[in-house]
């Protein structure tokens, strides 16, 4: 009787333990499967930045061309003002040679420009 007790109490232990085992298991699984949820969400988000810096260096690259044509436009324009303005101090001056020779060249530059544009 006495070794039927303990069997009875070691079971009711088992089983107690087992329940717990059980419990423990299922809550890994609910607390893995909200990781995992949460993992997808983490993912969604770095493709999310992903996408919105690949779109901003795209817009980067975009302006630095721009700029750099606003540049080489700018610098273009500075010479034909330079040679325009010594044009007319030539012509101030009653210099028609050199009135003469730096409007060719503004005529020679006009057409590279031309050509650089088509």
């Amino acid at each position: 009787m006495n070794r039927h007790i303990w069997l009875t109490r070691r079971s009711r232990i088992n089983r107690k333990l087992e329940v717990k085992i059980r419990a423990g298991i299922k809550r890994l699984r609910e607390e893995m499967a909200e990781i995992s949820e949460e993992q997808k969400c983490i993912r969604e988000g770095h493709r999310q930045v992903r996408k919105k810096f690949d779109k901003i260096e795209a817009e980067r690259e975009q302006l630095w061309k721009e700029t750099k044509s606003i540049q080489m436009q700018s610098a273009g324009i500075q010479v034909r003002l330079g040679l325009m303005a010594g044009i007319v101090k030539a012509r101030a001056q009653n210099d028609y040679d050199l009135a003469a020779q730096l409007t060719q060249s503004l005529r020679d530059l006009l057409a590279k420009q031309n050509e650089q544009m088509h």
